[in-house]
């Protein structure tokens, strides 16, 4: 399940954490796996991730709204920060949504697109070894 706070031109729709829906979204969704925004402030922090039972959640933590690429330390610190409340085992890496979630897309070229997954792929090598 992808919880999506909207990407339209390289915009968003809504804000805010996972505080107020965690226990019930978390805790009582019999799905395997959630997709969550984490690419900026926006999303609020890691602690509802202590709802989550044994589902593996993918961290947004790479923005596909934006071509400035994040910084690879920091993403990685954001991940051992997400493992103070999941196992590192239930972790996973991805952008925070796709690059063309609508008919519009984002302000991307093709290029800044594939270094962004290209980013995902360096880090997720050196995190989950």
């Amino acid at each position: 399940m992808h919880i999506c706070r909207g990407n339209f031109r390289s915009t968003w729709f809504s804000s805010g954490g996972y505080e107020s829906v965690a226990e019930v979204l978390f805790g009582k969704c019999n799905i395997d796996m959630f997709f969550l925004e984490y690419d900026n402030d926006r999303s609020g922090g890691f602690e509802p991730l202590k709802f989550i039972k044994n589902q593996k959640v993918v961290l947004g933590l790479i923005t596909t709204k934006f071509p400035e690429l994040e910084d690879k330390d920091l993403v990685k610190k954001r991940i051992f920060e997400a493992t103070k409340f999941i196992p590192l085992n239930q972790l996973l890496l991805s952008t925070q949504c796709g690059f063309s979630s609508t008919e519009e897309g984002n302000n991307l070229s093709i290029d800044e697109q594939w270094a962004k997954i290209n980013l995902v792929k360096e880090i997720a090598l050196e995190v989950w070894k």
